[in-house]
């Protein structure tokens, strides 16, 4: 029988089996890795991943996708869209890119921010009008050539590609975008023709901005941009890769002059399919199919996925179908290996990356020997598992009743509590805190995981997390907070530790995913019935209060936030799930007011994340989420001061749902973006109390004290002053000691000169 279905991969995770891509990164900033032997740690897991996909049969291995960072920040850098303050600064090249990442001497990192509507982070480009079109080294080539030459792999090179690039990049006005495509696309072909020229038979060109809601005049450029590619380079198949969700325009798209399409048909809400039953598709382009879902975690339902793959070949023969996950694999762990503490019932019904390949190669076989039977058992065995795991116990849903049996609304406004808080807290101008977490040291996790092992008993390690929480309240008593924190020592993550202690999630062992740079998250995992058990937080914030007369937040994580940064049931809806988690948090609440802790941050910087890619879609999710969110918190007395936090992304188009949370505070970022974001509220007023973070935590830099007092007076020119907080801009776990206690001194130190001058100035 003729082999003529061919699978094809997007991307595949770059953290390695057991995280070795993150140690060699962070032993590299720490001193601990030569570049040299970083670079060749870094070849061989990059070759390694190229074996694993190679030994499942993937016809199409994608080169391209692995980075050391972040694949916008390798693109900005290949191009020179470097910012000035790093372009003056003669560095080697990858001590640039790593500044521009992370900071340096030579300035403050690029913006960072949510890649579409996942939890992956992604560094802003900075066009400027000095910005010299060139190309700096072709990484794409180099990969190319390298699994040619030690694999014998005839890879696919991917791209990120200029209409995205573009779109996600920020120093240019819309009316701009023309005339810096026309300098961009030249760069583009030729780093393709190289590519072509070099033996690569198909370029993935990735275009996920393709399923946003594109206006006419997008249309209008996205044509130009690739008629221009083809003109040029006629010769060279495209595969135009599109994910996350379906894409409007789609007659449009499908004509471009390319050699194929990519499609989401897990998230595209079946509109993708519809279009392609409806308008047909290209007789002379090949079509991605991307039926394996690379954004959870569950087993793909094959007999649902081949019956999909059946009906697109009534329109798209199978020579011309790839079978394709429906985006990269970046977002999902690596491999179920390592996994040997979940229940098996619940084990059955998981697939990682690893386990994903296969299932691409399980459909493709599948449907090339369609009358062997080994082959069909082998199927019909997987299937089995499948339906297995369907049919549990812990399936099973609540009922979908819309009583959500607890009020969603505050019994006082907001200026009622503001004036009963102000009585009660008496806060000076200007009062300063934190966002909630402190250094998570060496001995914190290492103490952490030998009583995880057992090694370690449960009084041993009270007695551990109190002294850390003793340690840090006198700390912030020394470095002159007005509102403290516990420091969040028994955590390991804001996520995935609510996960381990409410019914209805899941912990792995392995299941780690990166979300920025070397930050990886464990997602815990929701598979069945969320509920409250016992209290979570209190014994830690309430022995905190016990050591200070200032007061100690109770730190929570809110419930779209849990939602967003968990691997999610598919069997009900988001929408049920996060009633679920907003219920339990309820209790939570109760219990941290019961014992005396009257200030409670509930955490949403997923808020903005789950908006969905399309308008249309957007404001229905926002008041499912806000309903959340007040139905967790609307219980407290007026005297309890709500906080919540927000980071990293853009807070302009969902600024009237920030103010229907009606939280008394809100934490949101603002030093990383370099003030920008203090722009949005001389247009949106914001009538509550908001805390603009003034220094970014994710670079190792030290900020001075006049760099956080000019973005703190740039706020008190916007801000009402009598709503302001000063803090940092998101939590400090990731950072040393010695780097949180200098930047938090720094911090107080600019708060009370702008006291001052302010004082003076009235």
């Amino acid at each position: 029988m003729k082999m003529v279905l061919r699978t094809s991969q997007l991307g595949y995770p770059r953290i390695g089996e057991q995280r070795e891509w993150k140690r060699t990164l962070e032993a590299y900033w720490k001193g601990e890795r030569s570049k040299e032997r970083f670079y060749e740690e870094m070849r061989h897991i990059r070759l390694s991943h190229l074996q694993k996909q190679r030994d499942a049969q993937i016809d199409y291995i994608p080169v391209g996708d692995f980075s050391f960072y972040d694949h916008v920040l390798d693109t900005a850098l290949m191009f020179n869209v470097i910012p000035e303050r790093f372009a003056q600064t003669p560095l080697d090249p990858l001590d640039t890119y790593f500044a521009m990442a992370r900071g340096s001497d030579a300035g403050e990192a690029c913006e960072m921010t949510k890649w579409f509507d996942t939890n992956y982070h992604y560094i802003v480009p900075e066009f400027h009008h000095g910005w010299v079109p060139k190309i700096t080294t072709n990484y794409v080539l180099k990969a190319y050539e390298e699994a040619k030459k030690e694999l014998g792999i005839e890879a696919k090179p991917v791209l990120l590609g200029p209409f995205t690039f573009l779109k996600l990049s920020k120093g240019y006005t819309d009316t701009e975008f023309p005339q810096l495509a026309e300098k961009l696309v030249p760069l583009y072909e030729h780093v393709i023709s190289e590519l072509h020229e070099a033996g690569a038979s198909l370029i993935q060109v990735d275009e996920p901005s393709l399923v946003t809601s594109l206006s006419e005049t997008d249309v209008e450029h996205l044509t130009n941009i690739y008629r221009e590619i083809a003109e040029r380079l006629p010769e060279v198949n495209l595969l135009l890769q599109t994910y996350f969700d379906s894409i409007d325009h789609f007659e449009q798209v499908v004509s471009l002059p390319v050699k194929g399409i990519g499609l989401d048909f897990v998230h595209d809400k079946g509109a993708n399919l519809q279009a392609i039953k409806t308008s047909g598709f290209p007789e002379d382009k090949l079509l991605g199919a991307g039926i394996i879902d690379g954004r959870n975690i569950w087993k793909t339902d094959v007999h649902d996925a081949f019956t999909l793959l059946t009906e697109l070949q009534e329109i798209v023969p199978a020579e011309r179908l790839l079978v394709q996950p429906s985006s990269s694999l970046l977002h999902v762990p690596v491999t179920l290996k390592y996994e040997t503490k979940l229940d098996q019932e619940l084990l059955n019904g998981l697939a990682y990356a690893e386990e994903k390949v296969y299932e691409l190669h399980l459909l493709k076989t599948r449907g090339n020997y369609p009358t062997d039977e080994a082959v069909k058992q082998t199927f019909a065995d997987y299937q089995q598992t499948v339906d297995t795991f369907k049919e549990a116990s812990f399936r099973q849903a609540t009922n979908d009743s819309t009583d959500l049996g607890f009020p969603t609304h505050r019994t006082h406004t907001y200026e009622e509590r503001k004036a009963l808080q102000e009585k009660k807290w008496r806060l000076p101008f200007l009062p300063t805190t934190t966002i909630g977490s402190f250094p998570q040291t060496r001995d914190v996790k290492r103490t952490r995981t030998e009583w995880r092992r057992g090694e370690l008993a449960d009084d041993a390690y009270d007695t551990f997390v109190k002294g850390k929480i003793e340690k840090w309240i006198t700390i912030q008593e020394e470095v002159g907070l007005d509102v403290f924190v516990h420091g969040e020592f028994e955590r390991n993550d804001m996520v995935e530790y609510f996960g381990e202690k409410l019914n209805g999630f899941a912990v792995t062992q392995n299941g780690w995913v990166q979300s920025y740079g070397s930050r990886c998250v464990k997602p815990p995992v929701i598979y069945g019935n969320v509920s409250f058990e016992k209290p979570m937080t209190v014994k830690e914030t309430a022995f905190a209060q016990s050591l200070t007369a200032k007061p100690v937040k109770g730190m929570l994580t809110g419930p779209v936030t849990i939602l967003n940064w968990s691997f999610v049931r598919d069997d009900i809806s988001n929408r049920k799930v996060t009633e679920q988690i907003a219920k339990a948090l309820v209790e939570e609440v109760a219990a941290l007011e019961q014992a005396g802790i009257e200030m409670i941050q509930m955490d949403e910087p997923a808020l903005r994340e789950g908006l969905p890619l399309k308008k249309h879609h957007q404001q229905a999710y926002l008041d499912w989420a806000v309903e959340a969110f007040r139905l967790a918190t609307a219980q407290v007395t007026p005297t309890t001061q709500v906080h919540t936090h927000m980071c990293y992304c853009d807070f302009h188009d969902i600024i009237d749902s920030i103010k229907a949370l009606d939280a008394d505070v809100i934490s949101i970022e603002t030093s990383r973006s370099h003030g920008e974001l203090i722009e949005t509220f001389k247009t949106n007023v914001y009538d509550k109390g908001i805390g603009l973070g003034v220094y970014d935590i994710h670079s190792p830099q030290i900020p001075s004290i006049e760099k956080m007092m000019t973005v703190i007076k740039q706020a008190l020119n916007v801000l009402p002053a009598q709503a302001f907080w000063v803090n940092p801009d998101c939590g400090l776990k990731t950072r040393t000691e010695e780097q949180t206690i200098a930047a938090l001194k720094n911090m107080v130190a600019a708060t009370k000169k702008v006291r001052e001058e302010w004082k003076v100035s009235q």
